[in-house]
């Protein structure tokens, strides 16, 4: 869009227009731009070509088709979450319970940083802080002493 702007572009080509814009609301914007600045816009997949004027009708319909079956596809989704969590499924990935957070205390006690420990422990970093969190510790900064968070 830099490069429409400044007027360095005459044509703006995509693989698929529903990929460059959510919403037609957005894509009839952006094209009111490329119009004001003299630049056409080509779809590769949709073969539409906004230099004339069936491409600009045929461009706002399938903009219209594109964003209604996103829509439907996000009330899908949504929809099936909610069934799965009124079903009591738990979503998202599964909380490391095997960590031994006295052995993380000790390294951490002994002058390792947690990215140290991360890699002797073969886990994300992540993955320390939030465990330490979860046994209502004090997110650690990397270099941290053990005996600054307990006092």
């Amino acid at each position: 869009m830099n490069a429409v702007h400044e007027g360095k572009v005459d044509v703006v080509a995509v693989w698929r227009f529903d990929r460059f814009a959510r919403s037609t609301r957005h894509l009839l914007e952006v094209l009111e731009t490329f119009r004001v600045k003299n630049v056409d816009f080509f779809s590769l997949r949709e073969q539409v070509d906004t230099s004339t004027p069936a491409g600009k009708a045929l461009f706002t319909m399938i903009a219209a088709v594109a964003e209604l079956e996103r829509d439907l596809i996000c009330e899908r989704v949504k929809a099936g979450i909610e069934r799965a969590k009124s079903k009591g499924i738990k979503l998202g990935r599964p909380k490391r319970k095997d960590l031994d957070v006295a052995r993380i205390k000790r390294l951490l006690a002994s002058g390792k940083s947690l990215s140290e420990i991360s890699r002797f422990l073969e886990i994300p970093r992540s993955t320390l802080q939030s465990t330490l969190k979860r046994a209502d510790e004090k997110p650690l900064r990397q270099n941290q002493e053990i005996a600054s968070i307990n006092p």
